[in-house]
């Protein structure tokens, strides 16, 4: 009853992920998961990627030289695999997420009641990954959609009569300095660690180096080194000026 359970349980995942699953070249693999200590702990990495393989995706290492022809960054899957919560079990799933960090797919929970961190890892993360099997993944050349970040526009509402208002400042923890127009915007070119950012003249404004969050960079412009995020779909350069927390949005197209 329970295997036919498992095997309907598999049909259903196989139908609701497959098309989409389907619309992506390649899954890239993270050197850490967030419920582990180090790097390929318990080998769950090369795990997560020989599994990859064997469904038929091509897959790679974050830190690996992607070829070119997989380099626009939203043609890409970004698998994690997540640790729930048991008594006496270990359980883990696996998410493909796209670019901007959205599920596109989730797994059955995989479980185990193995003592030893390292047995009940790999057995429950190779049955968490039967539903990934049975989406019989095949990539069927189209292009996913990619959603463009939106650009915000601020509206300055018109101020009242002036009023003669006492009261105490508060420093804000956060400039945002907004970055908006098309003569702003910056286009992503690859490079072995991740992009450069360009401007139309074409001159490098900033490098990004990747990081195990595809909604995430190291970046670098001028002599200044900060992050570059993504937050509510926009992006975000994040950086320490004076003890106080600079964040620009930058109009970025990848």
């Amino acid at each position: 009853m329970k295997k036919q359970f498992l095997l309907l349980l598999l049909l259903v995942v196989s139908y609701s992920y497959s098309q989409s699953v389907n619309d992506y070249k390649a899954v890239i693999v993270p050197l850490k998961y967030d419920f582990l200590n180090g790097e390929n702990q318990f080998r769950l990495n090369t795990l997560t990627k020989f599994n990859l393989n064997k469904a038929g995706f091509v897959s790679f290492y974050a830190s690996e030289t992607i070829p070119a022809e997989y380099n626009e960054r939203c043609s890409l899957l970004y698998v994690d695999v997540v640790k729930d919560n048991g008594f006496l079990t270990t359980k883990l799933f696996i998410t493909l997420k796209d670019c901007y960090g959205k599920i596109i797919f989730q797994s059955i929970i995989g479980k185990s009641k193995e003592k030893e961190y390292k047995v009940a890892y790999t057995e429950a993360l190779n049955e968490a990954f039967k539903s990934v099997y049975a989406l019989q993944y095949k990539y069927n050349g189209s292009v996913a959609a990619k959603v463009e970040p939106a650009i915000q526009t601020e509206v300055v509402k018109p101020m009242a009569s002036p009023v003669a208002v006492v009261k105490n400042v508060v420093s804000e923890p956060v400039v945002v300095n907004t970055v908006v127009g098309d003569s702003n915007l910056l286009y992503a070119q690859p490079t072995a660690t991740g992009f450069q950012l360009i401007d139309s003249t074409p001159k490098v404004v900033m490098k990004l180096f990747k990081t195990s969050q595809p909604n995430s960079f190291i970046a670098m412009k001028d002599t200044v080194q900060g992050s570059l995020i993504l937050k509510d779909n926009q992006w975000y350069f994040e950086y320490y000026q004076n003890d106080k927390l600079i964040s620009e949005k930058v109009v970025v197209k990848f």
